[in-house]
């Protein structure tokens, strides 16, 4: 049986050490702020970005992967002889699983096997380290295809944003919105579902209480999930937020890892500073 390689898009969010660990391959997607475009996590950063979208008081375009860097990460891959399970932001959001199908047949590959995550962020991560450890295991690439995507409704990715402005400002919500949100310091859970982000409820207040309501109110659902993992992922909280929903998690002595990841370019174009989302497994 041949190697099973995971590979995955930046967007996952998962830390360098457990895409070390895991032996995990990471494809790019595109940050194009202005007339430039730049590999997210390769050549800029969250912190870079947030100072380019206040410059110019607008959010940088995100774009799928390109051809040629998606070539030059499979490449070496295939001519190894591994079997390849590529699992990627879901396909409402974005068109790379396409790409990666384009290469593979540009390539003659026929052992690249594509799993649109329906998710994003550690949405993604969760499948992508269970697709990991399957493989680890001895799983063929076919069988790890199948496990991960009758599994991937069973991810719960949730996240509460801080600040509107950067909603709106990339068009994906009214700035007579945002404005009045931002004044009634009202802060959005997004929630993904099916593949695609929709608003589950909103919480008022300043963004240190609404993160903890949010964590408080999984409280029930956290205890019905899969107790491997679970992800704290932000987009720059202040280490004390961080600290504060880290403790709830492990005062409820459940989770045997409790990993926390700062989320990509991709991610942090669209949300803005101040987003963080808890996201697990559930049974």
């Amino acid at each position: 049986m041949a190697n099973v390689r995971i590979v995955t898009d930046s967007t996952c969010d998962l830390s360098a050490d457990l895409i070390e660990k895991y032996n995990i391959a990471v494809i790019p997607l595109c940050i194009v702020m202005g007339e430039e475009s730049y590999f997210d996590g390769v050549e800029t950063t969250p912190d870079d970005i947030y100072k380019w979208a206040d410059a110019n008081k607008t959010t940088p375009k995100t774009a799928a992967a390109t051809f040629d860097k998606t070539e030059e990460v499979l490449r070496p891959i295939i001519e190894a002889g591994d079997d390849v399970v590529f699992i990627g932001i879901s396909m409402q959001m974005s068109t790379t699983c396409n790409v990666i199908r384009m290469v593979a047949e540009d390539l003659d590959a026929e052992r690249v096997f594509i799993v649109d995550s329906q998710n994003l962020s550690t949405g993604i991560g969760l499948q992508v380290i269970k697709a990991a450890e399957l493989a680890a295991a001895g799983k063929s690439a076919e069988e790890i295809k199948e496990i991960i995507e009758s599994d991937r409704e069973k991810v719960r990715a949730s996240f509460v944003v801080d600040t509107l402005t950067y909603l709106a400002r990339g068009g994906r919500c009214n700035a007579v919105t945002a404005l009045l949100a931002n004044t009634l310091k009202l802060h959005p859970k997004i929630v993904v579902k099916d593949g695609a982000m929709g608003v589950d409820k909103k919480y008022r207040g300043t963004i240190d209480g609404a993160l903890f309501k949010y964590a408080k109110d999984l409280h029930e659902d956290l205890l019905n999930a899969e107790p491997a993992r679970v992800f704290i992922t932000h987009s720059g909280c202040t280490e004390e937020t961080i600290g504060k929903v880290k403790a709830f998690l492990q005062e409820l002595n459940y989770f045997e890892e409790i990993h926390i990841t700062r989320a990509g370019g991709v991610i942090s174009s669209h949300c803005g500073p101040g987003t963080l989302g808890v996201l697990y497994y559930s049974k």
